[in-house]
């Protein structure tokens, strides 16, 4: 099974390191607010796994950072190995919850839902996705799962990333490869700064659908549905009517979009050893440049080191593992793809799902679907969450206490973190639950322009992440993962950045459909300023002596 192993020590101060899945598999949004309720609407892989030598050196082994076990020894025969596997499901399965089915949830109130026209339509097409073999493997998912518990326990580090809002038209070989090519570039960077395995989820491959505050708008003073993503209904006026053939669309969507990444990876595009796959112009001040410039150079000599001494021959440095992940929220597409394995239910149609801040409401039909299936889940937290709503919360979708089941995925904004995080890591801590925290320092700083433009500002968000790395440490605890909305091209969504972005610049190239994202640029950037925290707060001397490192950096950046 390939999982992220342990480590001793934190990876905040470098201490030993350990293992991280390879090979490909694969694997998000929401606002606050709440609408009215509606009623319900009617492969796995081979892994190579990474080794560490267990140093807390300047400079991470290369073993660690290429991914490579080639020279770890076999310590287990194969049927011991079977054995620890078999004991090891048999100590975490889930239990499916007396009464739970995965239509249990129709019998429940449910948010975010689309109203067909006719019920026909959508019988048919929830029996064609049924119909239909699964996107991923339930062993895939039960690593994921695995490797979130390891975060979790501070082993490895969470990076989640993709669109706000998938659209059918991004399934393209450009923007599937810049996506592919900015989440590998992200991970390997904070790889080096962390030196810590990284769990790499992708927002890809079934984020279509969004919540929305009001189910309809006015546009051009008509009324009309609003625009629930792809898989309910167009953008254009004319196709604003919700249409269930877009359900079946958004299946083979995804397949295609997951089938060209497994596909890329397998090919090696994962291998980022090349110094023209490193673009650094947009950086303009110079001091950041060669800071980026400096760190590239070190990761890519330890990087080619491998190759010169036979490390690269098992193509460790050129496959990874990657996980797909989306928002669940139509409830009557996921039920479709969820099948009857071994005593347990698994969504089929992606790795990881996460409900958003508008439906985790205990009594409702989307946190009865969570709580039955075997999938790790994510759920989004808010200021709105009461502390004991969340324990609650936690023990209604998780009450096996399965390691790696529940992650959560803050999103406060920068000027309301320090007034909700700390007592909901008490409350947590408080019940002795244990689970990963992510920190979504996105969906709490979105603002509008005068012009109604929505966008959200580097800083802000550079500032709720530094401030969700100094909370969780003065809780004797670390920050588990981050989690963006990001897209690889470049777009001019949100200001600031080593590219200077601006107000006047968004309508340049503004093309989200819902919010905003970090271009290609400024999620490099990103990385750079998370993987330099990671190594001031592990080397000796610290350039900057503020407990807000990070919000340091970006002023720097700047």
């Amino acid at each position: 099974m390939a999982s992220g192993a342990k480590r001793e020590g934190d990876p905040l101060t470098g201490s030993a390191s350990d293992a991280s899945t390879k090979r490909i598999r694969m694997q998000g949004d929401d606002s606050s607010n709440n609408e009215p309720t509606n009623g319900s609407s009617s492969s796995s892989s081979s892994s190579s796994i990474i080794s560490s030598l267990g140093r807390a050196e300047a400079t991470p082994s290369v073993y660690e950072l290429a991914g490579h076990r080639a020279l770890q020894p076999n310590r287990h025969s194969h049927r011991q190995h079977q054995q620890q596997q078999q004991a090891d499901q048999q100590q975490q399965q889930q239990r499916v919850p007396d009464g739970w089915t995965p239509a249990s949830w129709k019998s429940m109130p449910v948010k975010q839902q689309p109203t067909y026209s006719d019920p026909s339509q959508v019988d048919t097409a929830l029996g064609r996705l049924r119909s239909l073999p699964p996107l991923v493997h339930w062993g895939e998912i039960d690593r994921l799962r695995k490797s979130l518990a390891d975060a979790a326990e501070g082993n490895c580090f969470v990076m989640q990333g993709g669109d706000c809002a998938e659209l059918f038209q991004y399934c393209n070989q450009t923007q599937i490869e810049n996506k592919l090519k900015i989440l590998l570039q992200m991970s390997l960077v904070l790889t080096w700064g962390a030196r810590t395995p990284i769990v790499r989820i992708a927002r890809i491959a079934g984020q279509y659908g969004k919540p929305r505050s009001s189910p309809t708008e006015v546009v051009d003073g008509k009324t009309v549905p609003s625009f629930r993503g792809d898989n309910v209904n167009g953008f254009e006026l004319s196709e604003r009517e919700a249409n269930p053939d877009r359900l079946v669309q958004a299946y083979f969507h995804s397949a295609a979009t997951l089938n060209y990444v497994r596909a890329l990876v397998s090919g090696g595009f994962a291998d980022l050893r090349h110094p023209d796959n490193w673009t650094l112009e947009h950086v303009r001040l110079e001091s950041t440049r060669r800071m980026y410039e400096d760190m590239v150079g070190r990761m890519l000599d330890a990087l080619h080191f491998t190759k010169t001494i036979g490390a690269a021959e098992s193509h460790g440095l050129e496959t990874v593992d990657l996980f797909v992940s989306h928002e669940g929220l139509l409830l009557d597409y996921e039920s479709a793809l969820t099948i009857p394995v071994n005593n347990q239910f698994y969504n089929v149609g992606t790795h990881f799902l996460w409900i958003g801040d508008r439906t985790r409401q205990l009594d409702h039909g989307h946190v009865e679907y969570f709580r039955g299936i075997s999938n790790p889940i994510g759920v989004k937290v808010g200021p709105s969450t009461q502390p004991n709503e969340l324990v609650e919360l936690i023990r209604t979708l998780n009450p096996c206490e399965i390691p790696g089941k529940v992650s959560l995925i803050t999103r406060y904004g920068c000027d309301k973190i320090q007034s909700s995080l700390p007592a909901h890591i008490a409350a947590v801590q408080a019940a002795g639950i244990k689970v990963a925290w992510i920190c979504d320092p996105m969906h709490g700083n979105t603002e509008s322009t005068a012009s109604g433009l929505k966008t959200r500002n580097f800083d802000k968000i550079l500032k709720e992440l530094s401030l969700a790395f100094e909370i969780h440490q003065q809780h004797g605890r670390q920050l588990n993962g981050v989690h963006f909305e990001l897209t690889g091209d470049t777009v001019t969504e949100c200001t600031g950045g080593s590219v200077n972005l601006v107000e006047e610049d968004l309508s340049r190239n503004y093309q989200s459909f819902c919010d905003p994202r970090l271009n290609y640029e400024q999620s490099l950037d990103m990385a750079f300023l998370i993987a330099d925290f990671f190594q001031r707060r592990r080397g000796p001397i610290s350039r900057v002596s503020s407990s807000n490192d990070l919000a340091a950096l970006a002023r720097e950046a700047s």
